[in-house]
Order: C-alpha cells, then structure tokens, then sequence
C-alpha cells in the first residue's frame, strides 16, 4: 500500500480488497470487516472515517499499482504482443489461483448506479486508464505490423477490455476458470491475424 496509511490501515485496505473482489460494495460492513481485522468498528472509524472514504482510497491505491505494473509490462518488454499477452497471463493466473480472482473496480462497476460518487470516479478512471493503456498497446503493435483491427485503436481496446472483463464474469459465474483464458486467447489471436 502507499507510505501515508499506518500498519492497521493496511491492512484494514487488504481485507477490503479481498471482501471487494468477492463481493463488491454492498457486500459487507465495518461489523464484518472488524471481525476480519480483529479490531473495533469504532477504530476502523478512526482510520476511515466512512465506507466510502475507504473504499475510495482502497480503489485509488489499485489504480495506482494497475498503471505502475502496466507501465512496468510496456518499459520491461517492450513489445506490443508480449504486454497484451502478459497482460492477459496475470489475470489467467490470478484466476487460476483464485488469488484475485476478480478485479474489484470489475465488480464495482456492476454496482456503479448504488456507489457513492467518490468511489464511482475511481472506478471509471480504472476503466479509462486501462482502455488508454491497451490503446496505446494496440497503435504501437498496429505501426509495427503485430495488430489488426478495424475502426480506431481506442474502439478495438474498448473491445478488448470488454473481452476481458466480460471472461472475468462467465468464469466466475461457470466456476472454470480455463473459461477467462481461452476467452480471451481468441481476442488475442484475432488481434494477431492478418486481415483477409
């Protein structure tokens, strides 16, 4: 987590992340998150004054360490097809080990009309990094002969995204997750393929 939160905060932050990604907002209180942590609801107040505060800064933190390791993908391999492919292999082996099974500003989404609108901002400023990233990816892998696509690069991340987070969805919900990967290896090879 970031250097301004105290030990307790962290780890309060890292037990939200985890009941979010299992089961959104509205999923849970201070009550079971004090029992997670082992501490009072009143001293979770002390920290965060609101479940929203919380959760926005929780969501913050993830945006943060998102683009980190996405910039970190396109610097350290420099090479279109390799960072979308390694982008696609963190989910799959985060799903695979259920270590993060779903994104949480995936599942925040889904509650976007409910969510306090400091959270709700996050939330899409996730989405927009993220599709500007895999934009980015696309043009790059576009100007070198790698990626195929029609209409803009902003429209096939769109697409892309999409793909991803809709994978994400049909795995969890068929309870495969060999579903998230062939999903969206085949969004991939169509990226790849040369136009007809």
């Amino acid at each position: 987590m970031t250097a301004d939160l105290s030990p307790k905060a962290e780890e309060i932050a890292r037990h939200t992340t985890a009941l979010l990604a299992s089961g959104g907002y509205n999923s849970f209180s201070y009550a079971d998150l004090a029992e997670r942590v082992g501490i009072r609801k009143a001293s979770i107040h002390h920290h965060f004054a609101s479940k929203a505060t919380l959760v926005r800064v929780v969501v913050a933190q993830y945006r943060q360490q998102a683009t980190a390791a996405l910039a970190q993908l396109s610097g350290h391999l420099g090479d279109p097809a390799a960072e979308l492919q390694a982008y696609a292999d963190h989910w799959v082996e985060c799903i695979r080990t259920g270590d993060t099974p779903f994104c949480i500003c995936g599942m925040l989404a889904t509650e976007l009309p409910t969510l306090p609108d400091e959270v709700a901002v996050e939330v899409r400023g996730h989405f927009r990094d993220l599709t500007d990233w895999v934009g980015s990816v696309l043009t790059r892998g576009a100007a070198r002969g790698q990626f195929h696509f029609s209409g803009t690069p902003k429209s096939a991340a769109q697409s892309f995204v999409s793909v991803v987070y809709g994978a994400m969805l049909l795995a969890r919900a068929l309870g495969d997750p060999a579903v998230f990967q062939s999903t969206v290896q085949s969004a991939i090879q169509a990226l790849l393929a040369p136009p007809r």
